[in-house]
């Protein structure tokens, strides 16, 4: 299977951005984490930028209008031979159908999406278990149970939308982190 765009979506807690990380250091591809993008692009003194910065120091969402605005952005700087991998986005059914479009124009192909599924119960238990190794203020349980309350409704539908228009392979998030790995990498035919 040729590779070139792959969507890693999971619960939080699920080690998706972990897998996506050692994936797109084996591949050789752009690793898309929201996060980051979203502060390197705070950095530039431009209007996007300035709008960037001032939501994150203000602890406020991105619309979905000023994601688009940052993804466009970033991706005018990437050769279109370079792969990519999303990791935190789509978030949202209007997030997917924009970014699919938006790809697809410029001339991607070879979409792949990997499900990395855990159960409601093992989210909670990891993320609470982080909150208390990395003594996370944010992670308290009633705010974890929003954010995979928020995962459920906004996020779960994406799915389907990525069942019909990418390959798409579910992986069981439970096992250890060198397991899933090597379950992701059968999944996409990459070879040990």
């Amino acid at each position: 299977m040729e590779l070139n765009t792959i969507f890693f979506i999971g619960p939080q807690g699920s080690g998706k951005g972990t897998q996506a990380r050692r994936l797109a250091e084996r591949l050789k591809f752009f690793y898309w984490e929201m996060g980051g993008i979203l502060r390197e692009i705070a950095k530039t003194d431009t209007p996007l930028g300035n709008k960037v910065k001032a939501l994150i120091d203000s602890g406020t969402l991105l619309s979905d209008q000023d994601l688009y605005e940052v993804v466009k952005a970033r991706l005018k700087q990437l050769p279109k031979s370079q792969g990519v991998i999303f990791d935190g986005i789509p978030r949202r059914l209007g997030q997917a159908e924009f970014l699919f479009n938006y790809l697809v124009g410029q001339g991607r192909k070879n979409f792949s999406t990997l499900f990395v599924n855990l159960p409601k119960q093992e989210s909670v238990n990891r993320l609470m278990l982080r909150a208390e190794k990395e003594k996370r203020a944010d992670d308290t349980l009633e705010k974890i149970e929003f954010r995979l309350k928020q995962y459920e409704a906004d996020t779960v539908p994406v799915l389907d939308y990525l069942k019909d228009r990418t390959s798409f392979f579910e992986i069981d998030g439970t096992p250890d982190i060198d397991t899933v790995s090597q379950n992701i990498n059968k999944a996409l035919g990459l070879n040990d």
